[in-house]
């Protein structure tokens, strides 16, 4: 009785995956051809609009983030003596850090030219001709630490 059972139930099984192999086969016809070439164009274009993103998303270069820690604040009375705006302060200290003016540029959302511009009028007030003299002779009289 046993073996019975198992013929039909092993015959019940083929025929259940003849009739889904039928079923999925028919399936597969009935779809037009648009249709697999949609399903392959979404993929592509899914994997390109991931490609190019992955590909022009910006690099910051190493270093290049403003520290998360709240800076102390400026020395208000002694800028205001060297008539230093808040901008000029800023550009002072990303130069003291070692930034390039374009990486200022980048991290202040401002234009090269303008911290060009921002860097004379600093090197003007502090009296010095270089990058590093605006450094030294900031940190002399102890506008950055």
């Amino acid at each position: 009785m046993k073996r019975i059972i198992w013929i039909y139930g092993l015959a019940l099984a083929l025929l259940v995956a003849l009739l889904k192999s039928l079923e999925y086969r028919y399936y597969l016809r009935d779809l037009s051809v648009e249709f697999y070439i949609g399903l392959v164009a979404m993929l592509f274009t899914t994997l390109g609009i991931w490609m190019g993103l992955k590909l022009t998303r910006s690099r910051k270069p190493a270093g290049a983030t403003l520290p998360s820690a709240q800076p102390p604040p400026p020395p208000r009375a002694q800028l205001d003596k060297l008539n230093i705006s808040d901008r000029e302060y800023e550009v002072l200290q990303l130069i003291a850090a070692g930034h390039s003016n374009q990486e200022i540029a980048d991290l202040l959302f401002i234009s090269l030219n303008t911290v060009k511009t921002h860097s004379s009028n600093l090197f003007g007030k502090l009296d010095v001709r270089r990058r590093t003299q605006a450094v030294q002779k900031a940190k002399e009289i102890g506008i950055i630490g």
